[in-house]
């Protein structure tokens, strides 16, 4: 068994990580988005990266909204972004896909077309218009269809997200979608601060995560 640590939205407060880690000493922490960080990550996990825990981080929808808060994440020393890959932590595959969907991006519920594909593509277009202004800034906090599609031709045992699959009373069965092409068996997201466990009609587990919330899971590999 692999006992990962699942962090929901800090938002600030990184006490209740700090300490579990120290308790319950685990094999790796994922980080699930909305951390508004006053200073770089990596001041704020220090004694994590120290004792040597593998660390790794999806962006939440508030990480964009203010300048610090994306510099402090995205420039904070720890390059372990886990949107749009999947890693190895301890023989579990864990694929993360970071951000929310965004009306100015992609928005399944008000419908199937996506006004921009990729990052770059958001970016260009705000380039053209001469609005730079920290809008560029939800090109990192925002879901892509490139980054959903080549995500979907990867394989994981567990799919983190910050945005949560359709079990959630305000969910997306785009995500759903997401983790049966795969092939995972869990999901596990934060953005509603809310703690539940749930499961999809394909059998697969959902655990949905509170504010500031460690959650250990043991998972098989």
């Amino acid at each position: 068994m692999v006992r990962i640590l699942f962090y929901g939205d800090p938002h600030g407060n990184w006490k209740p990580l700090l300490k579990a880690c120290a308790d319950d000493q685990p094999d790796g922490v994922v980080i699930l988005g909305d951390c508004d960080l006053v200073r770089p990550l990596s001041a704020e996990v220090a004694p994590l990266l120290k004792a040597g825990i593998p660390l790794y981080w999806i962006a939440g929808n508030h990480d964009s909204d203010r300048e610090e808060w994306f510099a402090n994440l995205f420039q904070g020393g720890v390059d372990t972004n886990l949107n749009g890959r999947v890693v190895d932590v301890g023989g579990v595959r864990i694929g993360g896909l970071g951000g929310i969907f965004q009306e100015a991006i992609w928005h399944p519920e008000l419908g199937s077309e996506s006004h921009f594909r990729a990052p770059a593509h958001y970016v260009e277009h705000l380039a053209r218009q001469n609005l730079l202004d920290g809008r560029e800034r939800l090109s990192e906090t925002a879901i892509f269809p490139d980054i959903y599609d080549n995500l979907a031709n990867l394989s994981a045992d567990v799919l983190v997200t910050h945005d949560a699959p359709s079990c959630h009373r305000h969910g997306f069965e785009e995500l759903d979608i997401l983790a049966e092409a795969m092939g995972v068996r869990l999901i596990v997201h934060g953005h509603h601060h809310e703690a539940y466990e749930a499961k999809l009609e394909s059998g697969i587990q959902v655990i949905g995560v509170n504010r500031a919330q460690p959650k250990l899971i043991e998972i098989s590999r």
